[in-house]
This record gives structure tokens, C-alpha cells and sequence, in this order.
């Protein structure tokens, strides 16, 4: 049995990549960027608000494809009623109203260091907008970043857009190589020694 497997597995041909199989069906993003299935709503990026898209259902992931681009993917819920948000899909539109931070759902949802930094901020004149500076970091320089400028700015205390965004950009700036100038410094002057080169000469001739 053994030797019949090794047999077949010789004449087997190689699976360039795993089948993607899902079903697919058109959706329509509503106005505040969401897609509705099977009584949920998943969000999208608001760029994309009043579009139709094609939702590609898989067995545990749901992706949504404009284009033959995947926009956004989420965690398929099989309960009902839910409304999944990632805020990342909503920072374009808090550029331009920087006021939907305070009562907005999807940023309630946001990591731990920016709902703190958010509180500690809109407790300031314009915070909302300082706010909305540091997530349009996001897209620039990744969730990871930002998150440790976030809590950087926290532990020590100085809470505020500008002081975030110049961690951020120390973070990001790669590492200056220190010079390290060396003088050498002789211990012995060389001296010119003329007998040597007709101690050479005489040599030379010797030869001959």
C-alpha cells in the first residue's frame, strides 16, 4: 500500500495556491457606509457610501470587493442584529467633521491608548480636531505606530495632538549612524634614510 502511494505521488501535479471558494452576491453600501447581511450590518470605508459592491461570503470571513478590489473584510457573525464597525473605515469623513468623534459608534470602538487619548483630549478647546489629526496618521503611518506615540504621550503626561505627532515621527525616522572621528597621532616621525637606497644600488650591482 505503502509503495502504491509513493507510486501516485510522483505522477501527482503540484496545486499552484489553495481553491478560493466563496459565494458572491451584490450589496449596496448605504449611506453611513454600511452592508447589510443576513440581518447585520458590516462596515465599509465612507469613501464608498451609496455604491454597489460584491460581498464575497466565506465560511468564517466576509469580504466586500468594489471593483475587483477587497475594500474591507470582517468576522462573519452568524447571530443577528449585530453591527460590526472598524473606525479606520470612517477617519476620512472625521477630517472633514471632526465633531461625529464625540457621539460617533464606530469610535467607541477604537483600541484602549486612543479612546483614552480621545477622552483626555476633548476635554480641551478644538480637541476634537487634534483628535482627528492623530487617526489621519493611521493610514499613513499603520495602527501600530500611532497606538505607541498614543501611549507614550499618556505616561508622560503631555496629552495633545502636536506632542503625539512628534513621537510619531521620531518613531518613524530611521536612526542616524553616529561618526565616530579618529585622529591618529604618530608616536615616531619617519626619517628619510639616503644610505639605505645605495645600500640597494651596491646590492643591485653584486648581482649583475
Amino acid at each position: 500500500m505503502v509503495d502504491v502511494l509513493q507510486d501516485e505521488q510522483t505522477r501527482l501535479m503540484p496545486n499552484p495556491k489553495p481553491f478560493d471558494g466563496y459565494i458572491e452576491q451584490p450589496v449596496r453600501i448605504s449611506a453611513t457606509a454600511l452592508i447589510h447581511f443576513q440581518r447585520n450590518r458590516y462596515s465599509v470605508p465612507s469613501d464608498y457610501a451609496h455604491r454597489v459592491a460584491s460581498l464575497r461570503i466565506y465560511p468564517s470571513d466576509l469580504a466586500v470587493v468594489v471593483d475587483g478590489a477587497e475594500i474591507a473584510r470582517h468576522v462573519r457573525s452568524f447571530e443577528r442584529y449585530q453591527t460590526r464597525y472598524d473606525f479606520r473605515h470612517y477617519i476620512g469623513l472625521i477630517e472633514h467633521k471632526p465633531g461625529a468623534l464625540r457621539n460617533g459608534a464606530p469610535f467607541t470602538e477604537m483600541p484602549e491608548p486612543l479612546i483614552a487619548l480621545q477622552k483626555r483630549l476633548l476635554k480641551q478647546p478644538g480637541g476634537d480636531r487634534v483628535m482627528a489629526q492623530v487617526l489621519a496618521a493611521i493610514p499613513i503611518h499603520g495602527l501600530e505606530a500611532v497606538l505607541v506615540a498614543a501611549e507614550l504621550a499618556l505616561e508622560v503626561g503631555r496629552v495633545s495632538g502636536e506632542h503625539v505627532l512628534n513621537v510619531l515621527t521620531r518613531l518613524k525616522s530611521p536612526m542616524s549612524t553616529p561618526v565616530i572621528e579618529t585622529v591618529l597621532m604618530l608616536i615616531e616621525e619617519p626619517q628619510a634614510n639616503v644610505a639605505r637606497y645605495d645600500d640597494l644600488r651596491k646590492d643591485a650591482c653584486h648581482e649583475r
